[in-house]
């Protein structure tokens, strides 16, 4: 099994400026997912992706390949994570060889574990190398949600859930932004880290599930650091 770690990042960020070269816990918050992918023996490679000379050289020292800087038009605020992932897939099998698996390390989430990501490579690897997606356990659950339609409130989905008791409602999970893990074939196909059948990785742990896209997500993180990750 060979797999290209992908981690993403960009100079420019609207909500949280210079996100990934922020301090978090005594290194850049970019530094956390290279680490993370590191000495795993189906990891062939950890490539950053960025815009950004200074992302760059801290991507570098911390032991990641960059072997260049994202094209202009992959670094706005519209381009798609899909097309950054596959210009970069495209130029790694180019260069290095073919590869079995894509999987996209976002920097915002820092606290996602070695053991998570090795579970994430075994299921994909016992599934037949179906797309395999992190998830996380929600609290808003949809049956208990709402929309607004001239003045009243209404559910949000047909014959809502809203009588029943919380524990009674099937569990819900949503896509946490920590772990992405797919085959070349299937993102190229499908232009999606999505396929026709995708596998959950489900994060138990709430940490690991911090999606950092906010200067509260980062205060947030700061607090986990210091009150949870570090003891």
């Amino acid at each position: 099994m060979k797999i290209l770690a992908l981690v993403t990042a960009r100079g420019g960020s609207v909500r949280l400026p210079g996100k990934n070269l922020r301090q978090l816990g005594g290194k850049p918050l970019i530094n956390w997912s290279i680490e993370i992918a590191q000495d795993i023996p189906e990891i062939c490679e950890i490539l950053v992706s960025t815009d950004n000379e200074s992302i760059a050289d801290v991507s570098r020292q911390a032991g990641a390949l960059v072997p260049w800087l994202r094209p202009q038009e992959l670094s706005t605020n519209e381009a798609s994570s899909v097309d950054v992932a596959l210009h970069a897939l495209n130029w790694y099998e180019a260069e290095k060889g073919i590869v079995d698996g894509l999987l996209l390390l976002q920097p915002t989430s820092p606290f996602r574990s070695r053991q998570t990501v090795l579970n994430g490579i075994a299921i994909f690897e016992t599934t037949g190398m179906l797309p395999v997606v992190g998830v996380s356990n929600t609290h808003a659950h949809p049956l208990w949600s709402f929309k607004i339609e001239k003045g009243e409130l209404l559910p949000f989905v047909d014959n809502s859930g809203i009588q029943n008791r919380s524990q009674d409602l099937s569990p819900v999970y949503v896509v946490n932004g920590s772990f992405y893990l797919i085959s070349p074939a299937d993102l190229r196909e499908n232009n999606s880290f999505f396929g026709p059948r995708t596998i959950p990785l489900i994060v138990e742990s709430e940490q690991e599930a911090l999606d950092i896209d906010s200067e509260i997500d980062f205060a947030f993180a700061e607090f986990t650091y210091k009150n949870i990750v570090q003891k």
